[in-house]
């Protein structure tokens, strides 16, 4: 009865290891763009989108859209800060 279960799914050595390479890749994009995000919200001087860009996790989509269109960055061109 349990070894049908046993033997499939995660505990086979192919899917987990897919499943790692998966995991990994998701980790490595969410932190990118969360470091990004808070980056341009700490330049920025916003708070508020800092604390909630850093307690919310949403696999890099608040991020993007806060760096996209709340922030207003491009990509590779300088953003302009008054001091």
């Amino acid at each position: 009865m349990f070894g049908h279960w046993y033997g499939s799914g995660i505990t086979d050595g192919h899917s987990f290891g897919l499943g790692m390479l998966l995991f990994a890749a998701l980790l490595i994009w969410s932190v990118a763009w969360k470091g990004l995000a808070l980056w341009h919200a700490a330049r920025d001087g916003r708070k508020v989108w800092f604390v909630v860009l850093l307690l919310v996790n949403t696999v890099g989509l608040l991020d993007i859209i806060y760096i996209y269109f709340v922030g207003k960055h491009k990509l590779g061109r300088q953003h302009n800060h008054k001091k």
